[in-house]
C-alpha cells in the first residue's frame, strides 16, 4: 500500500498561484482544505470527490479541525462504489467516534446494497440482507416474518404478487418488528414501508435501455427505510417501529401481469392495470394496508416511484409529499438538522381523483389530462392509508441514486435520507 497522502483543514485562502477561488492547494505537506465559513461541508465533500479523481487511494485526515460531520462529509465525497480506498481517519471523542462508526455501518450498507448488480440481489436477498442488518443493531429486540411467492396470493397480498410474478424470483414481502420495549402489546409507534424492486424492466410497458440500465436502484426507497431504522436503533431509538418492504422483480414473461388487468386490494379497492412501469405503487399499496392496520402515530413510505420528481427536483432533493402540514415541518425540521435537503411538492385531494378508470375504482397511472405525475403517484397511494390526512409522509426518492458523477457525488447511490428519517424517528 502506499504512503498515506495528508488531508489538512485551514481558514486560510489559497495562495494566489492556485487560483482566487481555489478549494485545496498541494504542498509537501500533503494537500490543504481552504475552507470559507460558508456551506464548509459542502466544500471539504467536493474537494475530496477532486481529490478521488487524482487518484489518490489513501489518505489520512490529520492536523486540527476534523471533527465527525467535517469526516463524514470527507467520506461522502470520496467514497466511490470502484476500486479500494483507504482513509486514516482523524482521532474524534468516543461519542464522535461512535456516531461515526455508526453512519459507516448503516449508511455504507444502504450505497452498497443500491448499487449492488440486480444479479446478486434478488427480492428475497434485499429482504434477507436488511433482517442482517437490524439483527446485528438491535440484536432480540427484532423479530420478522419473510412471506414469498404463493404465499403472498394465498395470504391476499395481491399487488405485491401480481407486480412480482412475472420472475423466476418470487416476490417477498418482509414485515420486521424492533420493539425495544419487551411489551409485546407495546403501541406501533411509526411503520415504515419501502418499495423494493430489485430490477424494473417495466414489464410489457418496456422501458427503454437509458431508463432501464440503472434500474438495480429501484428498490432504493427499502434501502432507505431499513437503513434509517437501523441508523436510529444505533442512536438510541426507544420506541416501537415496524419496518415492511415489498420486495419483487418487474419483469416480461408468460406470467407477468398486463395491461387491462384488474387487481382487487384486500382494503376493497380495485385497481386497473394501464401502465406496468407503474408498479411501484401497486406493491407498496400492500405494505400501506398492513401499515394502516398497526395503528401507528406516523406511517412514512420511501420509493423510487416516479421519473416527474426527479424531473422536478433532479437528484439533489427527495420529493416529500404528504396532507399533514405539521408532520411535513417536523421532517424538513429534521433534515436541516442533518444537513440534508427534502423538497415538499403538491398534494391536495383533487390529486385522489385524477386517477379514472373504466373498469375499476381507480387506474394505476393518469392519464395525459393530469400530468403531475409525483402528485397523482401519491394521491394513488393515499387510498390504501386509513387515515391518509394526518401521520402519513410520502417520500419519492429523487436523491437515492445518480447514473453519473458530479463535482459532489460519484456515480451511484448517495444514502441522502437516512439521517433524516433515523432523526424524525427520535424526535419527541
Amino acid at each position: 500500500m502506499s504512503e498515506a497522502m495528508n488531508i489538512l483543514l485551514s481558514r486560510q485562502p489559497a495562495d494566489a498561484r492556485w487560483g482566487e477561488k481555489a478549494i485545496w492547494s498541494a504542498s509537501d505537506c500533503g494537500i490543504t482544505l481552504h475552507l470559507t465559513g460558508q456551506d464548509d461541508l459542502a466544500l471539504i465533500q467536493r474537494a475530496a470527490r477532486k481529490i478521488d479523481g487524482q487518484g489518490l487511494k489513501h489518505v489520512r485526515l490529520a492536523g486540527d479541525g476534523w471533527d465527525v460531520e467535517k469526516s463524514w462529509a470527507f467520506w461522502l465525497g470520496y467514497r466511490a462504489p470502484k476500486g479500494e480506498r483507504q482513509v486514516e481517519w482523524a482521532v474524534l471523542d468516543d461519542k464522535q467516534q461512535r456516531e461515526f462508526d455508526n453512519r459507516l455501518k448503516t449508511i455504507d450498507w444502504v450505497r452498497d446494497i443500491i448499487n449492488a448488480p440486480a444479479d446478486d440481489l434478488g427480492p428475497e436477498q434485499l429482504a434477507q440482507r436488511a433482517v442482517d442488518l437490524l439483527s446485528d443493531v438491535a440484536g432480540k429486540n427484532v423479530s420478522y416474518r419473510i412471506t414469498k411467492g404463493d404465499d403472498l396470493r394465498d395470504q391476499q397480498y395481491v399487488g405485491l404478487y401480481t407486480v412480482g410474478r412475472g420472475s423466476s424470483r418470487p416476490p417477498v414481502l418482509l414485515t420486521l418488528d424492533y420493539n425495544p420495549t419487551g411489551n409485546e402489546s407495546a403501541p406501533v409507534y411509526a411503520c415504515l414501508v419501502g418499495k423494493g424492486i430489485t430490477f424494473d424492466s417495466g414489464g410489457y410497458s418496456l422501458k427503454p435501455t437509458g431508463f432501464m440500465d440503472s434500474m438495480k436502484s429501484d428498490m432504493g426507497g427499502a434501502a432507505l427505510a431499513a437503513g434509517a431504522l437501523a441508523y436510529a436503533i444505533t442512536r438510541g431509538l426507544d420506541r416501537r417501529v415496524k419496518l415492511i418492504l415489498c420486495c419483487a422483480d418487474n419483469m416480461v414473461s408468460g406470467s407477468a401481469f398486463r395491461l387491462g388487468d384488474i387487481i382487487r386490494y384486500r382494503n376493497g379497492k380495485t385497481v386497473e392495470v394501464m401502465n406496468t412501469d407503474a408498479e411501484g405503487r401497486l406493491v407498496l399499496a400492500d405494505g400501506l394496508i398492513d401499515a394502516s392496520a398497526q395503528k401507528p402515530e406516523i406511517i412514512i413510505d420511501c420509493a423510487t416511484l416516479t421519473g416527474a420528481a426527479k424531473t422536478a427536483l433532479g437528484n439533489d432533493y427527495h420529493a416529500l409529499l404528504s396532507f399533514d402540514d405539521a408532520l411535513c415541518n417536523r421532517l424538513l425540521a429534521s433534515a436541516q438538522a442533518e444537513n440534508e435537503v427534502f423538497w415538499r411538492l403538491p398534494l391536495a385531494q383533487m390529486h385522489r381523483s385524477q386517477l379514472p378508470s373504466n373498469f375499476a375504482e381507480l387506474n394505476n397511472t393518469a392519464s395525459a389530462a393530469y400530468p403531475a405525475g409525483a402528485s397523482t403517484a401519491a394521491g394513488f397511494l393515499s387510498h390504501f392509508v386509513e387515515n391518509y390526512r394526518q401521520g402519513w409522509l410520502h417520500i419519492d426518492c429523487s436523491a437515492t441514486y445518480r447514473k453519473a458523477a458530479v463535482e459532489q457525488w460519484a456515480a451511484g447511490a448517495t444514502g441522502a435520507g437516512v439521517r433524516t428519517l433515523a432523526n424524525l424517528l427520535l424526535a419527541k
